[in-house]
């Protein structure tokens, strides 16, 4: 490769600071994978199978939290089968042929879309500190090619996910609102009162505040990243 060719690639990557080309980049991507029958099913197949695993996650411990808690312990099981039905919203317009970005908005498929995508930023990043947190037992562990690896990926592949919504929804105050008092409630759930995820250690402080922070800067990158509902749509 020739210093012209590096430089080249260079200014190429430069053009990503910049808004519009970000958002042209992410709609091309969200077309690629999602504006097609069979890549739109690909795509709920590997939610669906996602949702399946997290299911089974959670489903030992759920015997000892009320019935109605349930959508606030299970959060990852959750964040998944928000993201799924957000999907789902898409196939009338992928089955007509028309684009995913062209598809129909509604306020509420935009309170769907926002609580779907800090849902998913939120905890697909959250094992990324509550794991490393106790890092020697997660590693040690004999299964920890799923325990720690398994886990870390699958939850990554959910920002990947909702990175994708801004391409097709729209956010509006109140979804912003609803998110961030989701996240709040959230915290205050699993660490004041106790119902959090099953771990290999018990939760502190820092786990609660990082989990905080990660709530309220997926509400950020939300309002940063969707498009505003009009009030005509």
């Amino acid at each position: 490769m020739t210093r012209s060719d590096a430089s080249g690639r260079l200014r190429s990557l430069g053009r990503l600071r910049r808004a519009p080309v970000r958002r042209r980049v992410r709609d091309a991507i969200a077309e690629e994978l999602l504006g097609t029958p069979r890549s739109l099913a690909v795509v709920l197949g590997f939610s669906a199978f996602m949702l399946a695993v997290g299911s089974g996650y959670y489903a030992p411990t759920a015997g000892t939290v009320p019935v109605p808690l349930w959508p606030l312990y299970a959060d990852s099981a959750v964040a998944v089968a928000l993201g799924t039905i957000a999907l789902l919203s898409l196939v009338p317009t992928v089955r007509r042929g028309d684009r995913v970005i062209d598809a129909p908005v509604s306020r509420g498929l935009a309170y769907l879309q926002t609580v779907a995508f800090v849902w998913l930023v939120q905890f697909g990043l959250w094992p990324l500190v509550s794991l490393n947190l106790a890092f020697g037992e997660y590693v040690a562990a004999p299964d920890a090619w799923i325990y720690y690896w398994g886990v870390l990926g699958t939850h990554l592949c959910f920002v990947g996910l909702a990175l994708l919504f801004p391409a097709f929804g729209r956010t509006t105050r109140g979804a912003l609102a609803l998110a961030l008092a989701l996240v709040v409630g959230n915290v205050v759930f699993d660490y004041a009162i106790g119902y959090h995820p099953p771990l290999l250690y018990e939760p502190g402080p820092l786990l609660a505040g990082a989990t905080l922070a990660i709530g309220v800067g997926a509400v950020w990158l939300a309002s940063r990243s969707f498009r505003r509902l009009s009030e005509g749509e």
